[in-house]
């Protein structure tokens, strides 16, 4: 039986063209976050299943693609229940890896850390354009930094990068606090142990609108009254640090929600505002939820014209790092969704900037001895001055082959022939 030559379902293949972009997005990512003092770390791609189902990764946590004990350890027949023949998985994302990282090396790094970690994970998800079972995050993290100066600085790294990459996409940070999703629901009346239905269907907004919310949470059997104050909460204050800090007196005033949750999530976005070199749209959305479970407090999300979806993501998530050590550590991290910038990079036919100048040596089969050792020549000094140059074997349809090095972005040729140089 002949060997299967497609990928795996989910998984891919990547053409030497998006390759190119593939590289040139992530230098372009790593280079800006070094410039904001991060430090590049790596974690395995493999975590112990006791951290991956630790009730930290919400939905992900469904998603984990799991490995089998190995040799005398794996019995298959005598098992009686999955936790007897699986010890490990795939990572999922890259923030519980790094808190493990961090319980296990804290002490040997800086405080507050600046981390960089960029590089796959594994999730059994439905694939669709711009979603694979594996794909690359970039993520950053503060960790030990309990202050807003972590959000301002992960913001406005991560949005340096957008614009770098993609200058001319428009795109929109939105942000909200879990104090607030929480504060609004109080303000409501709603019972304490029915947040979290009530945010999962928040989520939804987006899709189903605000009269699908309303109607969601009205089958839910949640009081009308209650359910028509919490939604009016969400046009009647406006977009911008004023906006925030006007819910936050009416939230407060109420005994609903500590001043200083909104003040914090304010002074991020005035500060944001004022220094950002960078355009784009900072918003204040209190339909934001972000489903993992981790997160306590800031997230934010980007979304970038004519892309369904985030492109960008994160928030503080300060009790996970406590779960391997004991002892609550401050940590907010923003990831960006690499694939999706690459999709849209595809999708516009971008050309990666500033290309080293790119020549194919094309020899005829059964060229001299002489005539090889004159390629090989000219081929060194073309690379001592910068030049990539590919020499290869001219194939019988020369045309298709040149077609072929073209979409590589091979732009010249010289072909050598058995007895002569022809320019």
């Amino acid at each position: 039986m002949a060997l299967k030559k497609k990928p795996v379902t989910g998984m891919r293949d990547v053409l030497p063209a998006e390759m190119q972009i593939r590289d040139y997005v992530m230098n372009q990512i790593k280079e800006t976050y070094k410039q904001f003092g991060f430090s590049q770390i790596e974690t395995p791609c493999v975590e112990h299943i006791e951290n991956l189902t630790s009730k930290q990764g919400g939905d992900n946590e469904k998603l984990i693609f799991k490995i089998l004990k190995r040799g005398d350890k794996l019995d298959v027949a005598g098992a009686q229940t999955e936790d007897q023949v699986v010890d490990g998985g795939l990572r999922y994302d890259l923030t519980l890896p790094l808190s493990r990282y961090y319980a296990a090396n804290g002490a040997n790094l800086p405080s507050p850390f600046k981390a960089l970690q960029m590089g796959s994970v594994w999730r059994a998800d439905r694939p669709q354009k711009g979603r694979f079972r594996q794909f690359v995050q970039c993520d950053i993290d503060i960790l030990g930094d309990p202050t807003c100066l972590a959000e301002i600085e992960l913001i406005l790294a991560t949005t340096t990068a957008l614009g770098r990459i993609c200058p001319g996409n428009a795109f929109t940070v939105r942000i909200n606090d879990r104090g607030i999703l929480k504060g609004m629901a109080a303000y409501c009346g709603f019972p304490e142990e029915s947040y979290d239905p009530i945010f999962i269907t928040l989520d939804k907004m987006d899709k189903i609108g605000m009269e699908g919310v309303e109607a969601e949470l009205l089958e839910m059997g949640y009081d009308s009254e209650a359910v028509k104050k919490y939604l009016a909460l969400f046009s009647d204050y406006g977009r911008d640090a004023e906006g925030v800090r006007r819910m936050g007196e009416a939230l407060a005033a109420a005994g609903a929600l500590a001043p200083e949750v909104t003040e914090n999530l304010a002074h991020i976005m005035d500060t944001v505002t004022s220094v950002a070199e960078t355009s784009f749209t900072l918003a204040f959305d209190p339909t934001l939820v972000r489903g993992m479970s981790y997160y306590t407090g800031t997230i934010f999300e980007v979304s970038m014209e004519g892309f369904g979806g985030s492109v960008a993501g994160g928030g503080r998530y300060d009790k996970m790092i406590g779960k391997f050590t004991g002892t609550e550590t401050p940590a907010c991290g923003f990831s960006i969704g690499f694939e999706r910038i690459v999709t849209i990079l595809m999708d516009q036919n971008f050309a990666v900037p500033g290309e080293q100048a790119r020549k194919a040596y094309l020899f005829e089969k059964g060229v001299s001895q002489e005539v090889l050792s004159q390629v090989m020549k000219e081929a060194a000094a073309e690379r001592k001055a910068g030049v990539q140059v590919l020499i290869a074997q001219m194939n019988k349809n020369k045309k298709f082959q040149k077609e072929q090095l073209q979409k590589e972005g091979y732009g010249e040729f010289r072909e050598f022939y058995k007895d002569a140089l022809k320019k």
